[in-house]
């Protein structure tokens, strides 16, 4: 995923593959294998490869070891992760106590609303997986046309869905006019 990513992000910034070469000195047989995902750069090539392109380090560290389903490739899930924003968090109320059991989380968010109770109940915190592929039924964190929302992801044969768990709230079905963007992943584990 991390190489489709920095393919992606290369293209997007309509910057060649030579051009990025040199600005990094990396060579460009190894940038070649790196966007085809045949090899990890290293976290100081990574450094370097981010700096080149403009955009921040961390976001893309967080896809290091991650791979994109054939589900996800074939929605094009890679264009709604955001590669060059970071999170923005308006108050932050106290540091919570991480479980060991999901040791790949980033932040803790408390849910403000009712719609995936049963499962996640208002108030309760969440743990959060920055900027990782998600696969069909993962619980994220995503924005969506101006809101951020808790939603199922489900991945059907002709759409892209967000399900709440609360009957009350509607699904809301996927086009490619939405303005969409992949927070992260909802770890398994809730507090």
């Amino acid at each position: 995923m991390l190489g489709s990513m920095l393919s992606k992000i290369r293209k997007d910034k309509n910057i060649t593959k030579v051009e990025l070469a040199k600005k990094t000195k990396i060579n460009i047989g190894h940038l070649t294998h790196i966007e085809k995902g045949e090899r990890n750069p290293s976290h100081k090539a990574l450094r370097n490869i981010c700096k080149a392109l403009k955009v921040p380090y961390q976001t893309l560290a967080y896809m290091y070891d991650k791979e994109i389903s054939p589900d996800g490739k074939r929605y094009k899930l890679t264009n709604h992760i955001s590669y060059n924003k970071v999170v923005a968090v308006d108050v932050i109320s106290d540091f919570i106590e991480c479980p060991p059991t999901i040791p790949n989380a980033s932040i803790a968010f408390k849910i403000n609303d009712n719609s995936m109770e049963p499962k996640l109940i208002e108030g309760s915190y969440a743990f959060l997986e920055l900027n990782v592929p998600l696969e069909n039924r993962n619980l994220g964190l995503f924005k969506f046309n101006g809101q951020i929302l808790l939603r199922r992801f489900i991945i059907r044969q002709d759409a892209l869905v967000l399900r709440p768990e609360n009957k009350d709230y509607p699904e809301i079905f996927l086009s490619e006019n939405d303005d969409f963007t992949i927070i992260g992943k909802v770890t398994p584990n809730l507090k």
